[in-house]
């Protein structure tokens, strides 16, 4: 029964900082992080439907290009083929060679044909949109910014303004005096803050999701979905949702310990972006190591030669299982959360020292 009322007041303390938590001034520029990914993405729509519409007026066919091969003269294509929708021309004169190059669109190619002295040399085709790159991107922007950065910055902003907010504004006190337990108070906005940030940033990713869908080949798109799409839109929610759940409980201990956020933001930010680089044992104490443990598609290679910073902060760590990083991050935050409610405990207000 005691139980159960303390649920109900957790319950009724979340209600009520929804609207804190959801429209805070100090925490709206987490609106502005969780759709920015869908700015590229929309940017790459608009580019292939403009050349798909660029395609669908060309007379040009498989057949024309196919019989286009290296070594004929650039009067030979061009009558084959006729005007090119782009072309170019330059000379070095240096070395007294003239370069050339004209762009043809063909269905769901782009072909570009390279001349020298006016002689072709080099033909290059690539596609229109290709489904299986685009969702490799998704993947890579998905892990390396959303999760690293996007939900990161958005989670401190969200839960740091839990309790650091109310002493900012000098209001902590009513609650405080409020006929409720601190770990009930806790637990309340908690609830407020993981409510707010996986809304926020689940809409954002289903959004950048559909972003990257949208403008495919709509047969590419049907057999996705009848097969892994709508399982890899799962995995991608539920890695969003349990690093808002990670996250929150890290910044909202945090904002009843620190009077300057920024502090144990870095602190946290370093050694999540060291993971890679940790001891077995150590991997596991760091949230990022579950959530991307959870992510459907893993994310682009990074490339050799890549600076060694760049390295060490988009290194992955080995994943681990499915419930193995589900129960993990809960284990997390449940140990975080135990020690912000012995902290709020001996909580006192002073504000003349914030």
């Amino acid at each position: 029964m005691n139980f159960a009322f303390r649920l109900r007041q957790a319950l009724l303390i979340a209600r009520v900082e929804l609207g804190r938590a959801f429209f805070s001034k100090r925490a709206f520029w987490v609106y502005g992080l969780a759709l920015f990914p869908l700015i590229p993405f929309m940017g790459r729509g608009l580019d292939v439907t403009w050349k798909r519409q660029r395609a669908s007026t060309s007379s040009i066919t498989r057949e024309q290009l196919d019989r286009v091969a290296e070594g004929q003269t650039l009067e030979e294509v061009t009558q084959q083929l006729g005007k090119a929708f782009r072309e170019g021309h330059w000379e070095e004169r240096r070395e007294k060679r003239s370069h050339d190059w004209r762009s043809y669109y063909e269905g769901s190619q782009r072909v570009d044909l390279d001349f020298t002295n006016g002689v072709l040399t080099h033909i290059r085709r690539e596609n229109i949109a290709d489904f299986d790159q685009d969702r490799l991107v998704l993947a890579t922007v998905f892990q390396y910014f959303y999760l690293r950065l996007a939900i990161f910055f958005g989670c401190l902003g969200i839960f740091m303004n839990l309790f650091r907010g109310e002493m900012l504004d000098k209001t902590l006190h009513y609650w405080l005096l409020a006929p409720a337990r601190r770990e009930t108070l806790l637990a309340g906005k908690y609830l407020a803050g993981v409510t707010a940030a996986t809304v926020i940033f689940g809409i954002g990713t289903a959004i950048c999701f559909y972003g990257v869908i949208w403008y495919q080949n709509p047969a590419e798109v049907h057999a996705y979905w009848s097969g892994q799409g709508p399982m890899h839109l799962f995995w991608y929610l539920a890695a969003s949702t349990l690093a808002c759940v990670g996250y929150g409980s890290v910044f909202v201990a945090a904002g009843l310990l620190v009077r300057n956020p920024i502090i144990p933001a870095v602190i946290l930010l370093i050694w999540e972006s060291i993971n890679g680089f940790l001891p077995a044992a150590l991997q596991k104490l760091s949230v990022l190591f579950y959530v991307q443990s959870l992510c459907p598609v893993p994310p682009a290679e990074i490339e050799d030669d890549a600076p060694a910073l760049v390295k060490m902060l988009l290194s992955p760590a080995e994943p681990a299982s499915a419930a193995f990083a589900v129960l993990g991050v809960l284990g997390v935050t449940a140990l975080v959360l135990w020690a912000a409610g012995r902290t709020i405990r001996r909580t006192e207000i002073n504000y003349g020292t914030e």
